[in-house]
């Protein structure tokens, strides 16, 4: 009966909003309060400097945690386009931890670059990587990055390093053993109390170097939520660190959240989730979790650029505060004070539940090289086909051959152009992927040659559930071979989504991957044709009957890998595989095109993504822009929102301005929830349908010049859609502008957000002159503008 009230409510979001008591805070998480319970003091991580090993382009140094006597290993790299890496992991633990291989987020192994050794000196160990500095303090460890001099980066400067080592669990055997023990200790050698124990800050200790487990402290090795029992069968086992910005106001990135670009405090919130979930209808301005995550943040003011990329899949949690920088620690930040003497600072907290510390500290230092340096690691935006880039038509459904047709031809008659329709789940046969539902789309292959004899592609909807049905040739395959994720007693995983109960292949195994590719082909995916392109949703994955609507935790992988060490990544790998299935369809001479709902760093590689179930209202409208650019800034260039919102029903008003706040954003797709009214342009009374056509052949008119831009974004790293600030790099006012955004370096676009607004202001930046494309009328730069816009007109100036 819970499943299925569960399964309900799950259903009943779609009407009446996100339900946030289905998905975790941080106070109902116990590795979350853990970490965020710790105060800022001092380490009990000290290096070992006896112990450095160096070579060439790297160092190893042992790191001991004073109070448990664990022994860690500290790895720093110097790599090129001024990356320093650093990774702290177990010298000898237990169990292996996942690390997630290269190829995954890091698209092949990092190039090194000469790592110059200056020697110990008043505590420090300081190494060079050109110009650029990396000083590792003993005592306690802490890790500050320098650019010419100035401290931009500091790892662990307040103390919050918490790595939870791999134990066992205290069973009664080994506890009958303790008791016996003690029994016999009045007739034992007295050690010293040093000696006898060491009491772990962690909540473990030491005796005579056995680990004593503490097993009544809370959610250590069981967790409850919502009724949902997580077993832990290896115990805690989370990593996390404080990264501090001495010099920065601000931060941004760490997408995917509903959200302003600059990031808030978190000071009265829980932090900002990293956490791949399906969340129907989602609420604006908070720092829940959504469908895709790049644990990627940049920091910028008027003199550096700097990221940090921390590599890790598990769940994430980041805390955010604004403080004045610690002159104590930063000996010679005076140096670069201007003014008065308080110097800003972000200070960030950054823990996930398991995996390794693994961070990379980019030190740009302006905008475009930390676009560069970014993408010469995860990789960049493969130029897409350049009819993907114009606008495509979907909603949920449309219903059969005849409807795709009447749309088709409707819009053609209208004078709409467009390059894309798609299909969602009601087109499969009972929701089996790789089917078509014969009593509606019984000649779907003419359907697809009508399309294509108009230079028209098709987008099916392919989702990673397979219903669990002995005459649904893709899941008996799936099954019969081996290939399916499973549960934590070793059986196939049974969950529920749309097809009822359902079975997921296992992704992170290469060969399940490539068997999904194969799955694409024309002979494997009857009713197929080369112009079918495919949309990955539900990929976090969405599990309806499961915690927090995805796989539970202790869900085991193939390799026996338990889902909390990978979740974040197992989307990517699905589009990921669907891209190589459509690369080997066409013999690997046709450019794919995949939607995906889920992703992680390295998404860009092999999918567009859009920001999922967003609502056709005003405040959603107007969160597009920071949202995009928080997508564009973290790699994922290929991004857009649904048109109209997928949920309700937007006035003529909203969706007027919605399509012109759209068509400068890189990717332009209408999408409709199945129980919205058609909303397809030419529906609309005629003044709308007019604006909205004009709106569409301007992005046609300018699909040269975004083809241009992705072709700069694979090349450079350089997002097509910018902040100002990214190409103002010193205009301090544009540093929380979201608002309004730059599609590369040369248009301005302020969309019209609020309702019954005929009138925007706008910043004009730099030096240039800028004139409004439609009118010719010229703005000057550094200055704020009131400008007219009525219903007719979407703001766009290009610079002289």
């Amino acid at each position: 009966m819970r499943h299925i009230s569960l399964i309900l409510g799950v259903l009943l979001c779609t009407c009446f909003g996100v339900h946030r008591e289905n998905f975790r805070t941080c106070d109902q998480s116990g590795f979350c309060k853990r970490h965020r319970n710790l105060q800022p003091g001092t380490s009990n991580y000290v290096v070992q400097p006896s112990t450095l090993r160096i070579s060439k382009t790297s160092l190893m140094v042992d790191v001991v945690n004073t109070k448990t006597n664990v022994r860690f290993l500290l790895q720093g790299y110097g790599l090129v386009n001024s990356i320093f890496r650093v990774k702290l992991v177990e010298a000898e633990p237990i169990r292996e931890r996942y690390e997630i291989p290269v190829g995954i987020s890091l698209f092949a192994e990092p190039v090194e670059e000469e790592l110059k050794y200056h020697g110990e000196k008043d505590g420090t160990l300081t190494f060079s990587l050109g110009d650029n500095k990396m000083v590792i303090n003993i005592d306690p460890l802490r890790l500050d990055f320098f650019i010419s001099g100035e401290p931009v980066v500091s790892l662990n400067a307040q103390g919050l390093l918490k790595f939870e080592h791999t134990r066992t669990k205290q069973g009664w055997f080994s506890s009958l053993g303790s008791w016996f023990f003690s029994l016999l200790s009045p007739f034992r050698e007295t050690k010293s109390e040093n000696e006898e124990v060491a009491q772990d800050a962690e909540g473990d200790q030491k005796v005579e170097g056995t680990q004593k487990q503490d097993d009544d402290e809370p959610d250590m090795w069981e967790e409850t939520f919502k009724g949902f029992t997580d077993s832990k069968p290896h115990g805690p086992t989370s990593v996390g660190v404080d990264i501090a910005f001495p010099g920065f106001r601000y931060v941004y990135g760490i997408p995917e959240h509903a959200d302003s670009f600059a990031l808030k405090t978190t000071k009265t919130t829980d932090p900002y989730r990293m956490y791949n979930l399906d969340v129907f209808e989602y609420d604006l301005y908070n720092p829940m979790a959504l469908y895709g995550h790049v644990p990627f943040m940049v920091a910028h003011n008027e003199k550096n650029t700097v990221g940090v990329f921390f590599q890790n899949p598990a769940e994430g949690w980041i805390d955010i505060q604004s403080n004045v920088a610690d002159k104590s620690i930063f000996k010679n930040l005076a140096d670069f004070v201007t003014g008065n003497n308080e110097v800003p600072q972000t200070d960030t907290h950054w823990y996930f539940e398991d995996g390794i510390i693994d961070i990379f500290v980019l030190l740009g230092p302006g905008p475009k090289d930390i676009f560069k340096q970014y993408a010469s690691l995860t990789g960049n935006t493969p130029l897409p086909p350049l009819w993907s880039l114009g606008y495509h038509q979907c909603r949920w459904n449309y219903n059969d051959q005849d409807d795709v047709r009447s749309v088709d031809q409707a819009l053609d008659e209208f004078d709409i152009p467009y390059d894309v329709i798609w299909l969602d789940i009601e087109h499969t046969d009972s929701k089996k992927y790789f089917t078509w539902d014969v009593t509606r789309f019984s000649n779907s292959q003419e359907m697809l040659r009508n399309l294509s004899s108009k230079g028209r592609m098709m987008v099916t909807i392919v989702d990673p559930h397979l219903k669990r049905d002995d005459n649904y040739n893709t899941y008996t395959d799936a099954r019969n071979k081996g290939l399916l994720v499973k549960n934590k007693d070793g059986n196939d995983f049974d969950g529920w989504c749309w097809p009822g109960s359902s079975s997921w292949p296992d992704f992170l195994e290469e060969h399940v991957r490539q068997w999904w590719a194969d799955q694409f082909s024309i002979e494997n995916y009857q009713g197929s044709a080369p112009n079918l392109y495919v949309w990955n949703d539900m990929n976090e994955p969405s599990v309806f009957n499961s915690p927090e609507i995805t796989f539970p935790k202790d869900a085991k992988h193939l390799s026996g890998r338990e889902n909390r060490e990978v979740h974040n990544v197992y989307g990517m790998l699905v589009h990921r595989a669907t891209f190589e299935g459509l690369l080997k369809r066409s013999d690997y001479k046709k450019r794919p095109f995949v939607l995906t709902r889920a992703f992680f760093a390295g998404s860009q590689r092999s999918a567009a993504v859009w920001t999922g179930d967003n609502m056709g209202e005003w405040s959603h409208l107007k969160i597009t822009v920071p949202m995009m650019l928080s997508l564009n800034l973290a790699g994922i260039h290929f991004s857009g929102a649904d048109v109209g919102g997928f949920f309700r029903n937007p006035d003529n008003e909203l969706l007027t301005r919605w399509y012109q706040a759209a068509l400068f954003q890189p990717f332009f797709r209408a999408h409709a929830h199945i129980d919205t009214k058609r909303r397809e342009p030419y529906l609309l009374p005629e003044e709308n349908m007019v604006i909205i056509r004009e709106a569409i052949k301007k992005r046609y008119t300018y699909l040269p010049y975004m083809y241009l831009l992705f072709y700069e974004s694979e090349n450079t790293g350089m997002p097509p859609m910018r902040a100002l600030w990214m190409e103002y790099p010193k205009e301090t006012r544009t540093f929380e502008m979201d608002d309004e955004f730059l599609l590369g370096d040369a248009l301005l676009v302020k969309p019209v957000v609020e309702q019954g607004q005929t009138s925007t202001t706008v910043y004009f930046p730099g030096d240039d002159i800028w004139y409004d494309i439609d009118t010719y009328k010229t703005y000057h730069g550094k200055q704020e503008v009131t400008v007219d816009a009525p219903l007719s007109k979407v703001l766009v100036c290009v610079f002289a």
